[in-house]
C-alpha cells in the first residue's frame, strides 16, 4: 500500500488539532501554538545537548496528569518560555483546561520548548517585557479562530520566524500521512539546527527520498552526487553567524496521531520519530542543539490488542519519522520561497 498525505498535508489532518502562529516582525521571532480539542495523551523525547523546556515531567508515564491541552513552541531562547504562560492564560480565559474541582478555575496543561533565534537581525531591545507572553496569547487565539483541520502558513512564521538551518533560512514545516483504516499521522517542526538540511550541492534536501509530489521542490541529486554524504558544517562560518555556542540552535517537533495510546506508547512514538531528524539534518542532536520531539495522541482510533498492537505502534512510528523528515524540508523550502518573494506594497 502506497501511503499518501492527508488532504492538507499538514498536522491538522489529525482530527481535533488546531494550529496558530503569532510573529513579531520587529524582533524577527514568534510563537506557534498547537491546541487539542480535549486532554490528549502526550510524551516527549529530548536528545539535543542544550534544550529549553517546560512541563516535560508532567507527561512522564509515572505521573498522574492524564493528558495535555496544548503545546507551545517559541523562539527567544529562555525568554520564549514565557509564551506558555500567555497560552495558559488565554486557554483558561476560554475555559479550556483540566478541571481539578468543579466551580474552580480550570488548569491548562501546556508543555513547551524554545529555540535560540536571538542572534538574528531583529530588535531584541525589549526591556523588562519580552514579547513572548503576548505572542503566546495571540497564537492560541489564532489557533482557535482557525479551528480544527484548518490550513496554516509554513516557512518564516511563528516559532520558525527567526530560525536558521545551518547558515541558511530555517522555518516552520508540516506534513501528514494517511495510513488507512482511519489512522492519520502528522508532523510539525520549527527547523533551527546547527547542521545542514542539504547534500553537498547546497540545493538537494537530505530528505529527498521521502518527498511526495514535489512538496519541497522536487530537486533530485545528480548521478555523481547521489551516494555523497553531506559535509560536516564549517565551524568558521557557523561561528561568524553566532551559531557555534551550546544552545545556539534547536529543532522543535511535534508528532500527532489519532490512535488511542497510553503515555509509554506515546513516548515510543516520539522516540521513533526522532529518526526523521536524522534523515533530514546532518549532524543532529549536537551539543549546540536542544532537539525535542513531542508526541500527541487523541485516542479517536482504538488499536488492536497485543501482539498486533506493538506492530501497529511500530507502523505509526515509522510513518511519523517519514512525516518529520518531509516536514523539515518543507519548512526550509517555504522559508526560502518567502524570503525570495517580492515585498508587498
Amino acid at each position: 500500500m502506497t501511503l499518501r498525505p492527508g488532504p492538507r498535508n499538514l498536522i491538522t489532518d489529525v482530527p481535533g488539532l488546531c494550529v496558530g502562529h503569532a510573529s513579531s516582525e520587529p524582533a524577527q521571532t514568534g510563537v506557534t501554538a498547537l491546541v487539542c480539542d480535549g486532554l490528549w495523551t502526550a510524551a516527549a523525547d529530548v536528545r539535543g545537548g542544550g534544550p529549553g523546556l517546560r512541563e516535560i515531567e508532567v507527561m512522564a508515564p509515572e505521573n498522574s496528569v492524564r493528558g495535555i491541552n496544548a503545546i507551545a513552541l517559541s523562539g527567544g531562547s529562555v525568554f520564549g518560555l514565557g509564551a506558555a504562560d500567555g497560552m495558559v492564560n488565554e486557554l483558561a480565559a476560554r475555559g479550556i483546561g483540566l478541571t481539578v474541582r468543579t466551580g474552580e478555575l480550570v488548569v491548562p496543561i501546556v508543555p513547551g520548548a524554545v529555540l535560540y533565534d536571538l542572534n538574528n537581525a531583529g530588535d531584541k531591545d525589549w526591556g523588562d517585557e519580552p514579547p513572548y507572553r503576548a505572542l503566546g496569547r495571540k497564537a492560541v487565539a489564532a489557533a482557535l479562530d482557525n479551528g480544527p483541520g484548518a490550513l496554516f502558513a509554513l516557512g518564516s512564521v511563528g516559532a520558525g520566524r527567526g530560525a536558521m538551518a545551518g547558515t541558511v533560512k530555517g522555518g516552520l514545516g508540516s506534513a501528514s500521512l494517511d495510513l488507512g483504516e482511519g489512522l492519520v499521522v502528522g508532523a510539525l517542526v520549527a527547523v533551527n539546527p546547527v547542521g545542514s538540511v542539504f547534500l553537498p550541492d547546497g540545493r538537494t534536501f537530505l530528505a529527498w527520498p521521502y518527498e511526495i509530489d514535489g512538496e519541497f521542490g522536487g530537486i533530485r541529486p545528480t548521478a555523481d552526487l547521489a551516494p555523497a554524504i553531506a559535509p560536516f558544517p564549517d565551524q568558521s562560518r557557523l561561528s561568524a553567524a553566532g551559531r557555534a555556542q551550546p544552545g545556539s540552535a534547536t529543532t522543535l517537533a511535534v508528532i500527532a496521531c489519532n490512535a488511542r495510546l497510553d503515555k509509554a506508547e506515546a513516548k515510543r512514538l516520539a522516540m521513533m520519530a526522532q529518526d526523521g531528524l536524522a534523515r533530514a539534518i546532518r549532524p543532529i542532536h549536537t551539543p549546540f542543539d536542544g532537539d525535542v520531539v513531542f508526541a500527541l495522541a487523541s485516542g479517536e482510533v482504538e488499536l488492536t490488542a497485543q501482539p498486533d498492537r506493538n506492530w501497529q505502534l511500530a507502523r505509526l512510528g515509522a510513518a511519523a519519522a517519514d512525516c518529520l523528515a518531509r516536514a523539515i524540508a518543507r519548512g526550509v523550502y517555504h522559508a526560502a520561497a518567502s524570503e525570495a518573494a517580492p515585498a508587498s506594497d
